[in-house]
């Protein structure tokens, strides 16, 4: 079989080369297309492979169609909402996420981003501590497993909404299980969003949940763009001048929202939740040895299409 990673934002050297390796001991062939700047380069690239490795890179119907041979699509991370997952399983192809793997950086990233807010953004002010405060995790994963778990070596006091999570396993991390997203918002200081971007989750994060914030709240986003209604939060945090809002995803009106709160809202340069040497190199080494399993016994465990 031929094994394609392809990242246009690439893997480090020893991450690429540890996935080579996996692969081939296999007895796969590998290709490498990485920092490349065209739909095209990946169309071509894609021809002749059984499996394709990615990160946040587009794998749709288009892509699939020019590769007749491909049999499965493992994005190196949890969310693969770069994926058409529809059209894959139309065209019998399986679709892997990597679950748990990079969890911890963007865990780390959360509670750094909670710091720089109370800090006030580091401008030399007088700011407030994390301990006793209350934090929301909305959406209890791999990754607001982790938040919870840091937070709470900060002294958080921590609750979590998740429908798709038993509360008794929440209740379990010492985490205390809220049964609405609406319950979450009206008891925390900080709300950590952790959900995927869906079809039910799109605009989700909108002014009714938001009006319900607690004064001097913070909102911490290193799940999705798509499940913030922006142009309800840039209303919001004109309302609301008690508000801050850090996002480790640049929203669509972000000029709007540095010229007018500056000293309330925060983007990271680019989205760096996982970019870790260790979460890097984990997620890539997950998906290739994910795929060496497919090839070999017809491993799906971490399917995330329909058959």
């Amino acid at each position: 079989m031929k094994i394609l990673l392809a990242t246009e934002k690439p893997f480090a050297a020893p991450a690429v080369q540890e996935i080579k390796k996996i692969a081939t001991d296999a007895g796969h062939a590998f290709v490498v297309l990485d920092k490349y700047t065209d739909k095209a380069q990946l169309i071509e690239a894609a021809k002749e492979a059984d499996g394709i490795i990615i990160r946040s890179d587009i794998i749709d119907e288009e892509v699939m169609a020019a590769a007749p041979r491909l049999k499965i699509v493992i994005r190196a991370g949890a969310g693969y909402d770069n994926v058409d997952l529809d059209a894959a399983t139309r065209r019998g192809i399986c679709v892997m996420n990597t679950p748990g793997q990079n969890a911890n950086a963007v865990a780390e990233l959360a509670l750094s981003l909670m710091v720089f807010a109370a800090r006030n953004f580091f401008d030399g002010t007088s700011g407030t501590e994390l301990k006793d405060k209350s934090l929301g995790i909305h959406a209890y994963g791999n990754v607001g497993r982790n938040v919870a778990r840091i937070a709470k070596g900060f002294g958080m006091k921590v609750f979590a909404f998740d429908p798709f999570c038993p509360a008794e396993v929440i209740a379990k991390d010492g985490v205390i299980p809220v049964a609405s997203a609406e319950q979450l918002y009206e008891t925390c200081h900080y709300v950590s969003l952790h959900i995927p971007a869906t079809a039910e989750t799109r605009n989700s994060i909108n002014r009714a949940l938001l009006d319900r914030l607690p004064a001097k709240a913070t909102l911490i986003n290193t799940a999705r763009k798509e499940v913030i209604d922006e142009a309800d939060l840039e209303q919001f945090m004109a309302d609301r001048q008690d508000f801050k809002y850090l996002t480790d995803i640049t929203p669509g009106n972000d000029a709007a929202l540095k010229e007018k709160f500056p000293k309330r809202y925060f983007a990271t340069p680019k989205k760096m939740g996982a970019q870790t040497a260790e979460a890097n190199i984990n997620a890539g080494l997950a998906a290739a040895r994910q795929m060496v399993s497919f090839f070999e016994s017809g491993d799906e465990k971490y399917r995330v299409n329909a058959k």
